[in-house]
């Protein structure tokens, strides 16, 4: 792991982002805006699974206008939970008005200004500088919106929807997503606005990981080292959405990118949630959940590890901040589990040993009473609390780097 790349912060509602502070987990609505009662209700479920930023589109400006109601509605229901805008087409009006109620609004370069392809091979530096100037004229409205309502912006770029003139110029390339994005962090900054995170997306993840990396390098050349926005688009769903998103995800932050992420499933976005935090549990950057090491099994394990890795978990995985390993012999279980803070080996004679870090507790312990020895040492030590059957604890974060 490389150390986090140093950023500004950005504060979305609260929220904020940036070297120095957790990776923040996003996710979207998939109700209709208009649909308010149906919004609401999923940006409370959203929020009570563990996600701190949820955007919610506004395509329209009718759209824009519910935000009003939505956001009054969730915190009389729940609590105030930071949203994001989002803006796609011809977006001036609509960000101006959203910036009113949520606390970020996202605008997409590609799209902000449109102009529909039209098939043409090279602009003149005089036609990128009247584009620059069309566009400033648009945007400049929605950064004193931001500004005046002390929101904060995401410019989201992606892949599928680079501008005609950016694909002229640059190619089907990540450059070109780097330098949209680049074109209107530098209006902000003219403008004296700041609060910013950028984001470069792609469905294919070679391409969002070069643009990410292109980014970065980019803004931190350039003194504009804002934080930056992770995600695979339109990953899918199953099993190889949640592997290319943590492809693309994951390999940025090992390499110290990345400040707030979102894993983009076809699927009810509830389902994002756990695949957030697992990433970023397994890289060290969050801890949610009981961290289980165990090993794959092999003719040497001394007991059915599936059966009684699941007793272990079922028993402790209340326990948020434990590293417990769940080892099937003696043979490297010892060394394998290095770093848990407890640990259960297989012996022979259908026994076990349970191990505080790497030392040895107690030994000749018969399989079936392992569980219960293990909760009676985890009560010894104190670190022991019951589990509540009725209380729906929210994602609490403990640890962070």
């Amino acid at each position: 792991m490389r150390e986090r790349r140093a950023t500004k912060t950005c504060d979305v509602g609260g929220v904020k982002m940036g070297s120095g502070h957790l990776v923040v987990v996003q996710s979207m609505v998939t109700e209709e805006t208009r649909n308010v009662e149906a919004v609401v209700e999923q940006v409370i479920a959203l929020h009570r699974a563990g996600c701190e930023i949820v955007r919610v589109t506004t395509p329209t400006l009718g759209e824009a206008q519910c935000l009003e109601e939505i956001v009054r509605k969730v915190a009389e229901r729940h609590r105030h939970v930071p949203m994001t805008a989002d803006v796609h087409h011809q977006g001036t009006g609509i960000a101006v008005e959203a910036a009113k109620y949520v606390d970020e609004v996202r605008v997409n370069p590609g799209l902000f200004v449109f102009h529909k392809h039209t098939g043409r091979e090279d602009y003149s530096p005089e036609e990128h500088a009247e584009e620059l100037v069309a566009i400033e004229e648009s945007f400049l409205p929605v950064i004193e919106a931001c500004k005046r309502h002390d929101r904060a912006m995401r410019i989201g770029v992606n892949h599928g929807s680079l501008s005609e003139r950016m694909l002229v110029t640059y190619g089907d390339t990540p450059q070109g997503l780097v330098e949209s994005a680049l074109e209107y962090v530098r209006l902000c900054v003219k403008h004296g606005f700041e609060n910013l995170n950028i984001s470069a997306k792609a469905s294919r993840v070679p391409v969002m990981i070069e643009a990410n990396q292109l980014m970065a390098a980019q803004l931190d050349a350039q003194g504009l080292n804002f934080p930056l926005h992770l995600g695979v688009t339109e990953a899918g769903d199953g099993e190889y959405a949640r592997v290319k998103s943590t492809a693309g995800i994951a390999t940025l932050l090992a390499d110290g990118i990345g400040d707030t992420i979102r894993v983009s499933l076809a699927e009810d976005p509830i389902n994002e949630i756990p695949v957030c935090y697992e990433i970023l549990q397994a890289l060290g950057l969050r801890k949610t959940q009981v961290e289980y090491i165990a090993c794959p099994s092999c003719g040497r394990t001394k007991f059915n590890l599936p059966t009684v890795l699941r007793e272990v978990r079922d028993a402790t995985k209340h326990l948020v901040g434990l590293d417990l390993a769940v080892m099937g012999c003696i043979v490297n279980g010892p060394g394998e589990m290095a770093g848990a803070d407890y640990g259960y080996v297989g012996a022979a004679g259908g026994k076990i040993t349970l191990y505080r870090k790497r030392e040895v507790v107690k030994n000749g312990i018969p399989q079936e009473n392992g569980v219960t020895e293990l909760i009676a040492l985890l009560k010894s030590d104190g670190v022991w609390v019951e589990p509540s059957a009725s209380e729906k604890r929210e994602v609490t974060p403990l640890k962070t780097k």
